[in-house]
């Protein structure tokens, strides 16, 4: 289809399109048949191609909104995306980027993804912009970050795992808007021993799903003594650095969080795959249990997209509320930082409230007595949750009044007059 729809570029046959995606079409240069769009241009893809270079006068697309060029052949970002006026989300990842000169960055950037590059050092002017909202850095070489990102004012979600930090900046838990912080990887600390379950123990059943680090499959597991076999979930890990970081930095995280009925933490860790890959087991859900809400789109950035159709009863949205609180204080209690703490990664039993927590991809483990206020971060993202929830219900009650204040609490500006998440948990039963 890339082919098809280049060939049609070419032709001229796209007059008036709004994107344009040529992914994996083996470009070399940048097609100049794509300026005849400039008038309508708003999305434009050429991710996997061989791209070094963009037109100086890129500019001239000046209603072009989102630009992604992931997976070329980039060791600098190009400079022309600054004259792009209403460039606002920008992705070059895995490209081989060193160099990220201030003059490329749009005035309107709100979304930038540099991930899995070779980046050592970025631009102040980066949080100088004011839009900034969603910034993604993992897998890089960054020991620090421009001091200016602590006055960001709308920078929300932060992701630097996989690079050279050795300790937190010291801005990141005052910071008043972040609320989502992924900073897995160089801190030193092993994985927590877990219980190892072989292949041959395992009977691999479907696939239930797939994310960046890897595919869940149901499966049996032949414990000693168990009968029947124990239905469970596998997650096999592709290997490859994820835009959150390192899949070992996941396992290791999710091993450190222990059981609780509110999360899906892991059973054991799979041992003597014929390929050699890395697993863990966790528990199944029930089947009919489904995601409450789905990922951030282009336009909503950092928020989460609801079915429209999706409405609470207000007992449900109080008790679906409470169990997560118990989850993340749990977390809290065992030195976890979640960092993805979001309606996509919960999953309900679309009734009654009934949920647990998914996905460690964006978890960081915590120092004591370095790291804790860290998890005030991740008190608003509850507050921006609990909000979302309450928007879901219909009417007024005694519910919903618990939840609008736990929300204000949550969302205080000053991160040191959040409360803790045991105290938010306490505040709801």
């Amino acid at each position: 289809m890339s082919l098809a729809t280049l060939d049609a570029l070419r032709r001229g046959a796209l007059a008036g399109a709004r994107e344009l995606r040529l992914p994996g079409c083996g470009l070399a240069a940048f097609p100049r048949e794509i300026f005849g769009l400039a008038e309508t241009l708003e999305v434009l893809d050429l991710g996997g191609n061989a791209l070094s270079a963009l037109p100086d006068d890129l500019g001239r697309l000046a209603r072009l909104r989102v630009f992604f060029a992931s997976g070329n052949r980039f060791e600098r970002l190009p400079p022309a995306l600054g004259d792009c006026a209403a460039l606002s989300q920008v992705g070059f990842r895995a490209t081989g980027l060193s160099e990220v000169p201030e003059e490329a960055l749009p005035p309107r950037l709100r979304w930038l993804t540099l991930t899995d590059n070779r980046i050592a050092a970025l631009p102040e002017a980066l949080g100088r912009r004011p839009f900034l909202q969603k910034l993604m850095l993992s897998g890089n070489a960054l020991d620090r970050l421009p001091d200016s990102l602590a006055d960001a004012p709308r920078l929300e979600l932060l992701r630097i795992g996989a690079n050279r930090f050795e300790a937190p900046p010291g801005w990141l838990a005052e910071h008043p808007a972040l609320a989502w912080l992924g900073l897995s990887g160089g801190d030193g600390m092993e994985a927590p021993a877990a219980r190892a379950v072989p292949w041959r123990d395992l009977a691999l059943g479907p696939l239930l799903g797939e994310g960046a680090s890897g595919q869940v499959h149901q499966a049996l597991w032949r414990e000693a003594d168990a009968v029947p076999p124990r239905p469970v979930a596998l997650k096999l890990f592709k290997g490859a650095m994820t835009s959150d970081g390192l899949p070992q930095d996941e396992m290791a995280a999710c091993l450190a969080a222990g059981p609780h009925p509110r999360l899906v933490g892991a059973l054991g860790q799979l041992r003597d795959h014929p390929e050699g890959r890395a697993g863990l087991l966790m528990p199944l859900i029930p089947a009919h249990w489904r995601v409450l809400g789905g990922p951030p789109s282009l336009e909503s950035c950092t928020r989460d997209v609801y079915d429209p159709g999706l409405r609470l009863a207000a007992p449900a949205a109080l008790r679906l509320a409470r169990g997560i609180a118990e989850a993340v204080a749990h977390l809290h209690a065992r030195g976890v930082l979640h960092g993805d703490l979001y309606a996509h990664n919960i999953l309900w039993d679309g009734a009654a409230g009934q949920a647990v927590l998914t996905d460690f991809g964006a978890a960081s483990r915590l120092r004591r007595g370095r790291d804790e206020a860290l998890t005030r971060l991740e008190i608003r993202a509850f507050g921006l949750l609990v909000e979302e929830l309450r928007a879901l219900v219909s009417g007024e009650g005694a519910e919903t009044a618990r939840l609008r204040e736990m929300a204000r609490r949550c969302l205080a500006t000053r991160a040191a007059e959040r409360p803790s998440m045991a105290e938010v948990a306490a505040g709801l039963r």
